[in-house]
């Protein structure tokens, strides 16, 4: 049996396992990277590029369907092969992309297997070989789970993983979770002329826990497909479909093409042999963590990326790559590495973003500012005049300390509000700095000066920040 040795070896090769390997080598250690086929990142190959492509498509037919409220005559003919098409094309060459840089890679870091702990820094390798490492970095990412409940109708599932796949568009499909991925991919559906209709088992819509702002969100959605929260499912097989029935909230029963189970995407980590490394696991398998060194316990074992369960955004896993490559590099030294305010953002139309610490109606110490979409200027212009955005801040001075947006653009101005709360700004801060007219980003303008009216006196008569309700 061959035995390999190495510094620092890392178990995936996604975006948290590259950022890990370049992290560790950069600072000194020699490494090995051990990933089952090197196919690429899950943004680029199911995750974020595919399914903005199938986004834009149908934001193009949306455009096209709604014209004539400026007076543009349009018609337009969905070809769901062709759409198809494009999506596998640009999101092969996203990939290629990918497979360039891990191309790049010195020929010895790389090792194509499967790898599964048989110590605390000893893994074992589907070709036999053996690594003795002096710290491991665990980046194995996610996978999409299917209840057993889909067990009869399998053939007619898909996921993330799958649903690029199709050579065509289906005529009806059933959306099971409400979370960001199944709201994404419903409305695309939708806006191509697919039968849509989202399910889910619990109470809320796109993982949002303000109450308000995820009302506002259901019903802007489900004027575009119905989307039943709080219902039970039941499925069996229908010919070549699945007939779905519900009941609870809502009941009925209807015949889908598809299911797309969007219900979650729990971290890849059983079956790697973590029972064998002395780290103390939770009932799920998962080893105790330090965010902010991504060190498990106090052993040489790191964790990064989806793996961990945390923040699943490319971003973060890329940032807690980084920092678990650095510690493993330095074990056993390890410091805590830098974290950005958390931040998360749903491509459906309107744009959702969650962003740092998210405060309850009833929290003493937070001061909360709303503002509403429906009658905002460059909204109406646009024909988009839909949203809310909700922003918390310390009620002591005003400093901003998260928000959730539901709203026209909200991915370009909530990243203003994720620097500013990274910042420390506060309100009247962020009120200071300017606003074009006439902009989305005006729409913020009624939250951030109702949180100045309750932490401070009301505006001076002689400071105007050119605020005009409506605008």
């Amino acid at each position: 049996m061959t035995k390999l040795t190495c510094d620092v070896a890392i178990i995936g090769a996604g975006t948290a396992g590259l950022a890990a390997e370049r992290s560790a080598r950069r600072n000194g250690a020699n490494t090995l990277l051990i990933d089952e086929g090197f196919g690429g990142t899950t943004c680029a190959s199911v995750g974020c590029m595919p399914s903005k492509l199938l986004i834009a498509a149908g934001n193009a037919m949306h455009a096209v369907k709604h014209a004539s409220v400026f007076g543009v005559e349009a018609s337009g003919k969905v070809d769901g092969v062709a759409v198809m098409a494009r999506v596998r094309q640009e999101r092969d060459a996203f990939v290629a992309g990918v497979e360039t840089s891990i191309d790049k890679l010195p020929e010895e870091v790389k090792i194509e297997a499967r790898a599964k702990f048989a110590g605390t820094t000893i893994l074992s390798l589907s070709d036999g070989r053996k690594i003795h490492a002096k710290s491991v970095v665990i980046a194995t990412g996610s996978s999409p789970a299917i209840p057993e409940m889909f067990d009869a109708v399998r053939d007619r599932v898909l996921t993330n993983e799958s649903i690029f796949e199709l050579a065509d568009l289906p005529g009806s499909i059933g959306v099971i979770g409400a979370g960001a991925l199944g709201l994404e991919l419903a409305q695309a559906m939708a806006r191509l002329g697919v039968e849509t209709v989202v399910f889910d088992t619990g109470e809320t819509i796109g993982g949002l826990k303000d109450p308000h702002v995820a009302e506002a969100y259901h019903a802007i959605l489900s004027r575009e497909m119905p989307i039943l929260l709080g219902v039970e499912l039941r499925v069996e097989p229908d010919g070549d479909g699945v007939k779905l029935a519900w009941s609870g909230s809502a009941s009925g029963e209807q015949r889908f093409d598809y299911l797309l189970v969007a219900t979650g995407r729990p971290p890849r980590i059983k079956g790697i042999g973590l029972e064998t490394t002395g780290l103390a696991l939770d009932d799920h398998g998962m080893p105790d963590y330090d965010p902010e060194t991504m060190q498990c316990g106090s052993a040489p074992i790191f964790i990064a990326g989806d793996a961990d369960h945390d923040r699943a955004v490319l971003h973060e896993a890329s940032a807690e790559g980084m920092i678990a490559g650095r510690n493993a590099a330095s074990y056993p030294e390890v410091t805590p590495g830098k974290r950005t305010v958390p931040f998360a953002i749903t491509f459906t139309h309107p744009n959702v973003a969650v962003i740092g610490k998210i405060a309850k109606d009833d929290d003493a110490d937070s001061v909360i500012g709303t503002a509403s979409y429906d009658d905002q200027g460059r909204a109406k212009v646009e024909a988009c005049n839909a949203g809310l955005v909700r922003f918390y801040a310390d009620r002591r001075d005003g400093r901003l300390t998260g928000a959730t947006m539901a709203g026209p653009a909200v991915e370009h101005s909530a990243h203003l509000i994720a620097w500013a709360i990274q910042s420390g700004w506060t309100a009247t801060e962020v009120l200071d700095l300017p606003f074009y007219h006439p902009t989305f980003e005006e729409g913020m303008k009624g939250a951030l000066r109702s949180i100045c009216s309750e932490v401070h006196a009301p505006t001076p008569p002689d400071r105007d920040d050119g605020f005009i309700p409506g605008t």
